[in-house]
């Protein structure tokens, strides 16, 4: 036996030397895996392969890089780039009192300071001006006006300013730069081609003037002797044609406005052509016992529609065939009934003057709440004292009454549909 000494010697010799091999050993082994792996890798990616192997065997972030890229952005859906959703979104981030204040068209008579209406449009958020009266200060006076009118405004959302600019007597801004139109019945002697041509041209001031929307054509239908009928024969506001021929002319009418950028109004819905009162100074008169819903005279308005005005103007007569118990203004038998169900129409109704004497015996804060519970959506306003109270009888009852106050989102949401579509909001 060898010394103790040596035998320690020895096998220390011993496990140096297997600890060498074990070494070898793992080297090699992973000479051998990294030599597969380079192999596995000039395979797949430097040799041609079937799309079926190229889908199960490549990485997957290959296979990521590959798929198409969706942008979370809202311009990518088209349904989040229309006039009715861009306004739903705005009407809901509005407070309540700025989506009653776009149910208002204040007034502004010519020769009054556009600083009389700063608080009810900066403040009280009216999004609608009715220019009204006879000025004369030609389109550069009109735009001074309405520059300073859209100067009021939030950001965003502009105001929509109307005026009566339908010819004859009744054509509200007048001098340089302002044609004089012909009334209607002469303009219903024009070819419907002719009266688009006109119309186009007189849409075209008032867009310099700072007027957007025009509440004309008339579509009445004159019923009895014209003289005898107030509001529209006796001036000749109407086309003075029978109902097919009023309705083409209204068509022309509101086609040349659009090619100017100025949206126009229908009125009055529907019908004034068979009754003997003007209801903008009498209550007397206005009972119209002949109108139906399957008759000519709103048959002229229905085949109107179907070039989609801006809006439609409702009558503050009563129908006795259709309503006995309310105004046109103040009848969801008409309004929601008729005009938007039956008809389809989904623009703006607005209302007549609601300080006009034929609505004088109802208290002057009702007057927004009984047009707007009925389905209509812009209160005109023809007198300065009017619009306080029905912009407070407006939001005591949105605030008070959930039903409501969904009717005041809804029709807010028609009146900033139009403004998105005629370029006011953004």
């Amino acid at each position: 036996m060898a010394p103790r000494h040596i035998q320690h010697g020895s096998q220390r010799r011993h496990t140096r030397i297997r600890n060498a091999i074990i070494v070898i050993l793992v080297v090699a082994l992973l000479a051998v895996g990294l030599t597969a792996t380079g192999l596995w890798w000039k395979a797949n990616n430097h040799f041609p392969m079937s799309s079926a192997s190229a889908t199960t065997q490549a990485p997957a972030v290959i296979r990521r890089s590959k798929a198409p890229k969706v942008s979370s952005s809202p311009s990518s859906n088209p349904a989040a780039d229309t006039p009715e959703t861009k306004a739903a979104k705005a009407v809901n981030a509005m407070p309540l009192n700025a989506q009653v204040g776009q149910l208002v068209m204040a007034p502004l008579f010519a020769g009054s300071d556009p600083s009389s209406l700063h608080d009810f449009v900066a403040s009280q958020h009216v999004g609608s001006v009715l220019i009204i009266g006879n000025w004369n200060t030609g389109t550069a006076g009109v735009k001074q006006v309405t520059d300073a009118l859209q100067s009021y405004t939030p950001q965003g959302n502009k105001l929509i300013v109307a005026t009566d600019q339908e010819g004859g007597q009744v054509q509200h801004v007048r001098g340089p730069g302002f044609d004089a139109m012909p009334s209607g019945v002469e303009q219903g002697q024009l070819s419907p081609d002719q009266l688009t041509s006109s119309a186009s041209q007189w849409g075209r001031q008032l867009k310099s003037a700072g007027i957007n929307v025009d509440l004309a054509p008339v579509t009445d239908t004159v019923q009895t002797n014209r003289a005898g009928n107030a509001p529209i024969g006796a001036l000749d506001r109407d086309f003075g044609l029978d109902a097919p021929g009023n309705a083409q002319h209204a068509v022309a009418f509101i086609n040349g406005m659009r090619q100017a950028g100025v949206e126009a109004t229908i009125k009055h819905y529907p019908g004034l052509g068979a009754v003997s009162g003007n209801t903008d100074f009498t209550a007397n008169g206005i009972l119209d016992t002949t109108t139906t819903l399957d008759g000519n005279e709103i048959g002229a308005f229905t085949t109107a529609l179907q070039a989609n005005p801006g809006m439609v103007m409702m009558s503050l007569a009563t129908y006795q065939a259709i309503d006995p118990a309310n105004p046109a203004a103040f009848s969801s038998a008409l309004i929601d009934g008729h005009l938007r169900a039956q008809s389809g129409y989904k623009g703006v109704v607005t209302s007549d003057s609601l300080s006009a004497t034929a609505v004088s015996g109802i208290a002057p804060n009702q007057l927004g709440v009984r047009f707007v519970e009925a389905g209509g959506d812009l209160a005109c306003i023809g007198a300065n004292q009017y619009v306080q109270p029905i912009l407070d009888g407006l939001n005591q009852r949105a605030a008070n009454d959930p039903a409501f106050a969904q009717k005041v989102k809804q029709s807010a949401t028609r009146v900033m549909t139009l403004k998105y579509r005629m370029g006011l909001a953004q």
